[in-house]
């Protein structure tokens, strides 16, 4: 189907966008009353632009009716996973079978999309516990794909490293920055990493492009070390589907028959192509708790030109921001992915953390930990002045121990490693 013109993509898409609305109607106790409250004729809604006329659903509205939006009796779950509350409260997920089935289908396509044959070996680094969708998503895909899976799970370069010499895996999924740590322990035992048959990574959990689909700073470091093939690949519980990378490195491309994007501006309008607005997601075929216009709070770009791989689908780029975690800061609007980026461009830095707080005044404060062996305090004011030139305001910065920011970064309640910090008060 991705094969197929964009125009007939889009007939399919609204084919299973009825069937959706209709599934919502008779199944979502949630649904059923907003189509009610709203007198929404599910009937009239025959296309993607008609989609509009449904009022968008929050983050909030799930953690306020978590149970309305199950569609299915309890003993037909068959897995439960919950959000990462990157933007607040974890909410529960339940999936059928058949939404497991779904899973697979979506993350076999992805490692289809980057290359992956059957009987492949594949190292997965990202934990498969604590009712994380992302690592049981992997497995899936690579079992219906036929490849082989390594489950090594997160961290321990040198579990990593003894894992990789032994089986010898063509791919890796990893947390890009966590490259870096491998790279570095590779140097220090002296492990010839650019021959070790690793030939690509699917990157989970960070950004590899800018806004523009160039290299991150983030991107250049690694593959300056270790030129690999990196492929960006973005996804989200709620979505229960990825946006992966192809070889063209321009967005990743959605599953046509899977789920439905939107990117709209503050007033929930649609954006022109290419320009940022946040992602909001209707996703097909799912059974246990479908959603509808969902506001996923990432600021993304919608790419539509054709790609050179040959897939008529469209794209959707990089996560500039969230717009939960958008920063005011001396009059500048500001995103966590930009300060990251910016940071990662000193090599000097072992580890950071970016806080952001509310001053005595109520503007945002923004301070930045690092650890370096750099003891020179010009290096600080060599970072404060290249935020200066490159996003126009300059944050705090101080020196921590890097044990103690390694305890901040991965912490063990934590699936992901925790470089943002909001402690601002959250308004009601």
């Amino acid at each position: 189907m991705e094969k197929q013109s964009q125009e007939e993509i889009r007939a399919y898409q609204e084919e299973l966008l009825r069937r959706q609305l209709i599934y919502l109607r008779e199944h979502s106790p949630y649904y059923k009353q907003l189509f009610e409250v709203y007198h929404i004729d599910i009937d009239t809604i025959r296309t993607l632009t008609d989609l509009g006329r449904i009022p968008t659903t929050s983050k909030d509205d799930i953690q306020a009716h978590n149970d309305d939006f199950f569609c299915v009796e309890r003993e037909k779950i068959i897995d439960y996973c919950t959000t990462s509350g990157t933007l607040g409260k974890p909410v529960t997920f339940g999936l059928t079978n058949d939404d497991l089935e779904r899973l697979a289908y979506n993350e076999m396509r992805s490692f289809q999309t980057i290359g992956v044959d059957p009987g492949d070996v594949v190292q997965l680094m990202t934990t498969m516990d604590r009712r994380f969708m992302a690592g049981l998503a992997y497995f899936l895909g690579l079992r219906k794909l036929g490849a082989g899976v390594l489950r090594v799970g997160s961290g321990i370069p040198q579990l990593q490293w003894d894992v990789i010499l032994q089986h010898k895996p063509r791919f890796l999924i990893a947390v890009p920055s966590f490259l870096l740590k491998m790279i570095e322990y590779a140097e220090q035992q002296n492990i010839d990493y650019r021959n070790a048959g690793i030939e690509a990574v699917l990157c989970i959990g960070e950004s590899l492009r800018d806004a523009s689909l160039n290299d991150s700073l983030l991107t250049q470091r690694i593959r300056e070390k270790w030129p690999l093939k990196l492929y960006s690949t973005y996804a989200s519980t709620e979505m229960g589907a990825a946006f992966t990378e192809c070889e063209a490195f321009q967005g990743g491309h959605v599953h046509e028959d899977l789920i439905i994007t939107e990117v709209l501006d503050e007033e929930e309008q649609p954006v022109p192509d290419g320009d940022p607005g946040e992602l909001v997601i209707t996703t097909l075929g799912v059974q246990g708790v479908p959603l509808l216009r969902f506001k996923t709070g990432d600021i993304v770009r919608k790419h539509t030109a054709p790609c050179a791989c040959g897939r008529h689908t469209y794209r959707i780029g990089p996560v500039e921001g969230r717009k939960q975690q958008m920063v005011k800061y001396k009059g500048t609007t500001l995103y966590p992915p930009a300060m990251h980026d910016l940071l990662v461009g000193f090599p000097e830095i072992e580890q950071h953390v970016i806080e952001i707080s509310h001053n005595d005044i109520g503007t945002d404060e923004i301070v930045i930990y690092i650890s370096t062996k750099e003891t020179a305090e010009e290096f600080l004011m060599q970072i404060k002045d290249h935020f200066r030139a490159k996003l126009r305001v300059a944050p705090r910065v101080e020196k921590r121990p890097s044990e103690e920011l390694q305890r901040i970064i991965f912490n063990p309640l934590s699936r992901k490693p925790i470089t943002f910090i909001d402690r601002r008060e959250k308004l009601p």
